[in-house]
């Protein structure tokens, strides 16, 4: 006869109240490291699946996910020129925000170098990759866009052309995926009236150069459009995507360009070391705390539901010990039950949350190993909340039976 399962149908409703309370707690403690798993495969995603050996940024810098980085377009063809080099692409990569249908909408904006990246790295889930230059978009089903559905983004009209899931930012914002160009265009749209008074700076401070008053067809330079003027550079990149040639050592290449003056590169392993250090450390550290108090808090629960159902035992204990029950069964009774406990709870945690889990903003990412660190724990402090329960027990006089 199992004198744990008798007590457990004698208790059922206490049991089955506790037990859910503490599966909800531990659906919390679950969730949060599913969170920290999601923010982390959010900020690495990029870095992981788009392929490139070496990033190139700004110097001093660790762009272009840590921080802004910048630098000129003709650095593609600078790197490219470097032995050892298999292919150079451009990178750019912002955030904006806009209101569309009454509704705040975020967009992390990736340039791909077009035509030499068109997007074939990406899980579609429907859709192509893109095919010209300009006005087209591949984007995350997040968004809420839908296939062949246009959205209109600084001064051009972009089409949807492709759709993919799981692309996100680290703040959790669905990627849209342009060409370098437009991604360029919608970072730095200006307002017509805005350049307009730019012209009429320009002009008016040519007028106010010597040499325009030589030569006065240099002040209808002035009025023409930014990209027409060659003194003015073209919009500057956030960084170069190297691929290395299957025959280099990617390391002599990163030495050699990390010698240029202006940029400095990271290997896809250092890029996404900053990443983890820099951007998510704190989120890290943050949940890990709260993990752990909230762990604390559930075996503290456990101990004094344990203990008080003990109390109800007391007179039950001390029959056991009168008629000669050995001091293994009483511990036995109280184990039994710590352990029924906690593994009902963990099962709880995890069926309750395989169903609200896909419902938060955030992704959270249960991995076998995350999952098997949790449940040893559960295991620990189901033991260890037994003790106390089991240290009343063990204090029972046999007499207290004939009172």
């Amino acid at each position: 006869m199992n004198l744990a399962s008798k007590d457990i149908r004698h208790n059922l409703g206490r049991f089955a109240l506790t037990t859910f309370g503490i599966g909800m707690l531990l659906m919390v403690v679950m969730g949060m490291g599913g969170i920290y798993r999601g923010i982390e495969e959010d900020a690495t995603l990029l870095v992981d699946r788009i392929g490139a050996d070496l990033w190139v940024v700004q110097r001093n810098t660790e762009g272009p996910f840590a921080e802004v980085s910048r630098v000129p377009r003709n650095l593609v063809d600078r790197v490219l020129a470097v032995p050892g080099v298999g292919t150079s692409r451009e990178f750019v990569y912002h955030t904006i925000q806009r209101e569309r249908g009454g509704k705040l909408l975020r967009i992390a904006v990736l340039g791909l170098s077009w035509p030499t990246d068109k997007g074939e790295w990406t899980p579609l889930i429907a859709g192509r990759t893109l095919a010209q230059n300009h006005f087209e978009m591949i984007v995350d089903e997040s968004l809420g866009i839908h296939l062949g559905e246009t959205i209109k983004l600084g001064k051009d009209t972009y089409t949807a052309v492709g759709m993919t899931e799981g692309m996100l930012s680290l703040n959790g914002d669905g990627l849209a995926l342009f060409t370098t160009a437009d991604a360029l265009a919608i970072q730095f749209d200006t307002p017509g009236e805005a350049v307009r008074l730019e012209r009429a700076a320009r002009e008016a401070r040519g007028e106010r150069y010597e040499l325009a008053l030589v030569q006065p067809t240099l002040l209808e330079q002035a009025l023409k459009p930014s990209a027409e003027l060659p003194a003015i550079a073209p919009p500057q990149l956030s960084a170069v995507m190297v691929g290395v040639a299957a025959s280099a050592d990617a390391n002599r290449v990163a030495d050699t360009i990390n010698g240029w003056g202006d940029v400095s590169v990271y290997t896809r392993r250092g890029q996404r070391e900053l990443l983890i250090k820099g951007l998510v450390d704190k989120v890290r550290r943050q949940i890990g705390l709260f993990r752990i108090l909230l762990t604390i808090i559930a075996g503290i629960i456990m101990a004094l539901i344990l203990y008080t159902l003990t109390l109800d035992k007391i007179h039950s204990i001390a029959l056991l010990k009168l008629i000669g029950a050995p001091n293994a069964v009483i511990m036995g009774l109280i184990m039994q039950q710590a352990l029924v406990l906690g593994v009902l709870g963990f099962g709880i945690a995890y069926l309750i949350g395989q169903k609200v889990f896909p419902m938060f903003p955030r992704r959270v990412i249960l991995t076998p190993d995350d999952l098997m660190q949790l449940a040893v724990v559960v295991l620990i402090i189901s033991v260890a909340s037994s003790l106390l329960g089991i240290w009343k027990a063990m204090r029972v006089s046999p007499n207290e039976a004939l009172s």
